[in-house]
């Protein structure tokens, strides 16, 4: 059963167990829809690929290997955090700490402190893009509770120097966009393995979400043309899902063999989403519009 914020549930044999995230969490909402963690995802892939510390995917070889499978496994581990336990969403945590170690003492360097900074912001600011951009935008105490359930997984990380609110992230996470972001040699070569993985049209559509989807400094340095065409479409996908016809697009912008792993990414039963009024192709959240130029 649940008690007070139904954030404890009570086990067969009068154990509490607390959810790392309450079960009536906007982030539940949000990670637990396989499509917005899709659209999380490929906003990611461009921020990953333009990082000054993309070198670090290379050394391990994972992500430039396979990147739409990469992509599954760091979305499971994320899903596990949010719909687990406090218990089993920490021993996740340590695990993902001790593999970040174990490349270290590999390499014989540490990963930079602003790199892993660099990702958990990325989580969050496209985890509230994607919801803007299927649903609506965030709510001032749902941008607050966003940021909180991130910043405990940055606690649990042991990563340093986080903000202690949104607002302090949003002023950070500027400021990181603009440093820790160039295009390179990496960056090349990474979306050339995107486009090797999942064919030349879906490339090009991965290029267009990626354009209604990424920060303003983002899209100049992957010089992504205008998909002002594309956001309406988007603002009509719930009505295609509502229509029973979600399969039917996931065949059409997935390769086959992914398929499986696409539909695993749902967490939630399905429920009817507010279509967000019309914004400009490249509408920034509220928070983030400091980051156009």
């Amino acid at each position: 059963m649940y008690v007070g914020n139904k954030n404890v549930e009570e086990t067969g044999i009068g154990l509490r167990v607390t959810d790392f995230v309450r079960r009536d969490s906007i982030v539940r909402r949000i990670w637990g829809d396989g499509d917005m963690v899709l659209l999380i995802f490929a906003g990611c892939a461009a921020e990953f690929a333009l990082n000054r510390a993309v070198d670090w995917l290379f050394f391990t070889g994972k992500l430039p290997g396979d990147p739409i499978g990469r992509l599954f496994s760091t979305a499971g581990y994320a899903q596990h955090i949010v719909f687990a336990d406090t218990g089993t969403a920490s021993r996740t945590l340590d695990r993902i700490q001790s593999a970040h170690k174990a490349v270290e003492h590999q390499r014989g360097q540490q990963i930079p402190d602003w790199a892993h900074r660099d990702v958990l912001y990325m989580l969050i600011d496209y985890s509230e893009r994607a919801h803007e951009l299927f649903a609506r935008p965030l709510s001032a105490d749902e941008q607050s509770e966003l940021y909180n359930v991130f910043y405990r997984v940055g606690i649990g990380l042991g990563i340093p120097d986080l903000p202690t609110s949104y607002i302090e992230w949003a002023a950070d996470r500027a400021c990181h966009v603009r440093r820790d972001l160039l295009y390179s040699e990496g960056t090349e070569a990474l979306y050339a393995q995107y486009r090797k993985h999942v064919g030349p049209w879906r490339y090009h559509l991965l290029l267009r979400v990626q354009a209604v989807l990424a920060p303003a400094h983002v899209r100049g340095l992957l010089q992504l043309s205008s998909a002002a065409w594309l956001r309406p479409l988007l603002r009509v996908y719930p009505l295609l899902v509502r229509a029973g016809l979600r399969s039917i697009v996931q065949r059409l912008l997935m390769p086959a063999r992914y398929l499986g792993a696409v539909r695993g990414l749902d967490h939630l039963a399905p429920r009817p989403l507010k279509i967000a009024p019309t914004r400009s192709a490249h509408a920034e959240p509220a928070s983030q519009r400091h980051l156009a130029p």
